[in-house]
């Protein structure tokens, strides 16, 4: 495996999951600025959300068709550009434009990075998608942190600053696209007459996608509302909600770098129905309890098992299509997004009629159908 290479996809990974962990601390000062709505406010979410995971797919297919490596650094800066320019765009139609701009930007870089980090990984795939996943994390956890700094040192002018990486960066990985060419194009004389004999497994891969979709939800869920969940039903300040959910993300960055190995050794397969299995058992605890301690134990078990499929599920959906592998990944990537944050909001209506338990209770027995449907996969041809 090419460590390097995959460090490289890794840091842009990074920058661009940085632009939509950016987009909410936005949405206070977009809010005051341009007067807008609550719902107007969410609809500068939801059109990144849709822009960027409905075409994120159409990205695949054409990098199956025509490997585009420049998808790279483009995607980079395309989606860091326009992140930067939403503070200072004079209307809230401007801000949807430059947004769904970003989203384009996330939705070449996806599948055509995670296409290039497969061919690269040679037999350790589940544990470079790891490395490769541990980027879009920590962009999440950062893009937040770093942008309200900025918003608070200089206003909404200062979302120009999150120019800086991703053109650092984008032009880092230009430099870097010879290589992700040479070794595309290596991994394709190697194993591209073998790699088409094989048929594309579409049943698998759309039971697979069923396990993906589950586990978007269950993210989705905990993401929402976990703060709100350590507030109103632990009694807790708004700090600890805040704190508690940097323990899922912190913990699922080593969940995620347990499943990759794990799934090296032992199997694909294995690692999903195993931490999915413990989901069945670990969310309803959760959920259950009222001891804070308890809690707070119990989510940072939630966010290794949890995590743990990230990579093997990824890994299995590229290898189920093996002559579509840009389009399994855009499926595992930008689809995923889109049913997990579809559902965010009638999780919200149960919260809002029957208490935020509540609506946790229905994410908790999501591991049941996510288990069910990943007993019934086979074992990829590849």
């Amino acid at each position: 495996m090419k460590y390097r290479l995959i460090s490289f996809l890794s840091l842009g990974h990074l920058v661009t999951d940085m632009s939509q962990g950016a987009i909410p601390v936005m949405l206070p000062f977009l809010i005051a600025e341009h007067h807008l709505s609550y719902a107007a406010a969410a609809g500068i979410v939801f059109a990144m959300t849709v822009v960027s995971s409905l075409i994120q797919p159409l990205f695949g297919h054409f990098a199956d068709k025509l490997s585009k490596p420049w998808f790279i650094p483009a995607g980079v800066l395309i989606s860091g550009l326009g992140i930067a320019l939403i503070g200072v765009v004079p209307s809230y139609h401007f801000i949807l434009l430059v947004v769904a701009i970003s989203g384009i930007g996330l939705a070449a870089y996806h599948p055509e990075a995670a296409r290039t980090a497969n061919y690269v990984a040679a037999e350790n795939k589940a544990t470079a998608m790891s490395i490769f996943g541990i980027g879009g994390q920590a962009g999440f956890a950062i893009g937040p942190l770093f942008t309200t700094a900025l918003l608070l040192w200089w206003g909404l002018k200062g979302t120009l600053v999150l120019a800086f990486p991703a053109i650092v960066v984008g032009i880092f990985l230009a430099w870097q696209v010879p290589r992700f060419s040479v070794y595309l194009q290596s991994a394709v004389k190697k194993t591209g007459p073998a790699q088409h004999a094989e048929r594309d497994e579409w049943a698998p891969f759309l039971r697979l996608s069923g396990v993906v979709f589950s586990r978007s939800i269950i993210f989705y869920g905990f993401n929402t509302f976990i703060p709100l969940y350590w507030i109103n039903v632990l009694h807790q300040s708004n700090a600890a909600g805040g704190t508690a959910l940097t323990v899922l993300f912190a913990s699922g960055v080593v969940g995620n770098i347990i499943g990759g190995r794990l799934a090296d050794t032992f199997g694909l397969r294995a690692v999903i129905r195993g931490s999915f299995a413990g989901l069945i058992i670990i969310l309803p605890l959760f959920v259950w309890t009222q001891d804070v301690l308890v809690a707070t134990l119990l989510l940072v078990a939630v966010g290794l098992i949890h995590f743990m499929t990230y990579s093997p599920m990824v890994v299995m959906g590229q290898m189920y299509l093996p002559n579509h592998v840009g389009l399994a990944s855009g499926v595992t990537f930008g689809l995923a997004v889109t049913i997990g944050g579809v559902t965010s909001p009638l999780l919200g209506l149960i919260a809002d009629h029957h208490g935020i338990r509540a609506a946790l209770w229905c994410v908790a027995f999501l591991p049941i159908l996510a288990t069910g449907l990943a007993f019934t996969l086979p074992h990829p041809r590849g």
